[in-house]
């Protein structure tokens, strides 16, 4: 069976402080072998870096600030981040963006977190790891006015409508898919639309410990990486691959991708 890479691991969440070993066990036993630890704030590259050298042959990371975050993002944090990207080499920079679903961070805020964040991947070349969540417009306005220069990009856990994925797509980006797709009560449109990202594209995460899959039969409400597999099924019966085609793709890209 081939390995399968969860490109969006918050194992800095607090839901992760008891048993965290025994959680990336079990996903390696599930053959989830390779793990991107996502960083929401600057704060969160200790944790990052402790597990990382934990476990350095499973683990990629990223450092950056998450919008929702963004009013933490002061006139001093781009050189900070800058300095702890050149430090520590991570394998992008992330997760940033825009979310104005919740509107945590204000709308300035988050534009000037974003934009120098991707100012930040831009200089030292690293991949851009981006969020988006009812704010396409804007997200790729302030994309288009670097496209002339930007690295790599994945839009993470994507969750949008056809036109927004034609904007995505035909900008070169990757896009990652959560267990969201396992839903079949309110992603009537996003299930058709995966059918249309070529498979070279695609990348598969968890997003744990968020977003378990509403048709997976497991105690609690916390999502793992263990269950990759489950997700890589329903994406591969709604793409109608075979799932070992799928999982054998989707690893190469995020390794390619995040090397």
């Amino acid at each position: 069976m081939n390995k399968l890479f969860d490109i969006a691991c918050n194992f800095t969440s607090n839901r992760f402080d008891e048993d965290l070993d025994k959680v990336i066990a079990n996903a390696i036993d599930k053959n989830v072998d390779k793990f991107l630890l996502v960083s929401a704030e600057i704060s969160d590259i200790d944790r990052i870096l402790d597990i990382n050298n934990l476990y350095p042959d499973n683990c990629y990371f990223t450092s950056g600030v998450h919008p929702h975050h963004a009013n933490d993002f002061f006139d001093e944090s781009p050189s900070i981040l800058e300095k702890l990207v050149t430090k520590h080499n991570p394998n992008a920079i992330g997760e940033t963006g825009l979310d104005f679903f919740r509107n945590i961070s204000s709308y300035d805020n988050q534009i000037y977190a974003f934009e120098e964040q991707i100012k930040i991947a831009i200089k030292h070349n690293k991949p851009l790891f981006l969020h988006q969540r009812d704010s396409h417009k804007d997200f790729i306005n302030v994309l288009n006015k670097y496209k002339n220069h930007l690295p790599k990009c994945v839009v993470h856990c994507f969750t949008g409508s056809q036109n927004e994925l034609n904007d995505y797509l035909n900008s070169g980006f990757y896009i990652g898919l959560t267990g969201w797709i396992c839903d079949e009560r309110r992603n009537q449109v996003l299930r058709e639309t995966i059918k249309d990202i070529p498979l070279e594209r695609l990348m598969i995460e968890t997003d744990c410990p968020y977003l378990i899959p509403r048709n997976i039969k497991v105690k609690g409400n916390r999502n793992e990486p263990s269950f990759l597999p489950h997700i890589a099924s329903e994406i591969a019966a709604l793409m109608c691959i075979d799932k070992e085609v799928l999982v054998k793709q989707t690893y190469e890209n995020a390794i390619n991708f995040f090397k």
